[in-house]
């Protein structure tokens, strides 16, 4: 009975070693050494996303390329011959954002007022939203930067606006959600789209629309 109560004890004991004796090398009877287990990196795919803008829609696949279809007129649902690696879409009016997996961004379509001429240097993008005329940015920092039509102040970030979790481009008017679940709207305000409620808080998704 005592012998058997040692001997279950030691079971345990046993299996262990076994099922880590690929971790152990060494000479027999000598120190075993423990081999460090290798990590192995798994690159996820982008996730799948579909983005209506005026009169064309855009789908991101899993593959990291983007499909267009619909109005095409100023080539907004013409994507770029080449272009890969995509992580978010967004589809303005008639226009057409993509930010790539490095961090930068593309457009195309119309550009009347610049809202497809990317500024020099942008870098390290976060997420993209391509409004009506205007587009805007929001970068790893938390920062927004935002280009194109500028007629009422749409593409004219506030100044001091930091640690943005996502942005959002309407017809003539921009809104961010902050990371502590406040809302800042700027831009034309003629139904008092950019008034943001007294007391809002604990927001966790802003959308902005025509």
């Amino acid at each position: 009975m005592f012998r058997n109560r040692w001997l279950w004890l030691a079971v345990p004991v046993i299996i262990a070693l076994a099922c880590n004796s690929d971790q152990l090398t060494g000479p027999r009877g000598g120190k075993p050494e423990i081999r460090t287990p290798v990590a192995t990196i798994v690159a996820t795919a982008p996730t799948p996303q579909v983005s209506a803008g005026f009169y064309h829609t855009c789908a991101l696949k899993t593959d990291g390329t983007v499909v267009c279809w619909g109005g095409n007129d100023f080539g907004q649902a013409t994507v770029p011959d080449g272009l890969t690696s995509v992580e978010q879409v967004s589809a303005g009016s008639n226009h057409t954002c993509a930010l790539k997996t490095d961090g930068m961004v593309v457009c195309w379509g119309f550009n009347d007022a610049g809202q497809t001429t990317v500024p020099g240097g942008l870098a390290s993008v976060a997420q993209v939203s391509a409004g009506s005329d205007h587009t805007c940015a929001r970068k790893t920092d938390g920062a927004v930067v935002c280009w194109g039509n500028n007629y009422n102040g749409e593409a004219t970030v506030p100044g001091g606006l930091a640690s943005v979790a996502q942005v959002s481009t309407g017809w003539m008017d921009t809104c961010a959600l902050k990371t502590d679940g406040t809302v800042v709207c700027w831009g034309y305000n003629g139904f008092g789209e950019t008034t943001v409620p007294d007391g809002l808080g604990s927001v966790a998704q802003i959308s902005a629309g025509g």
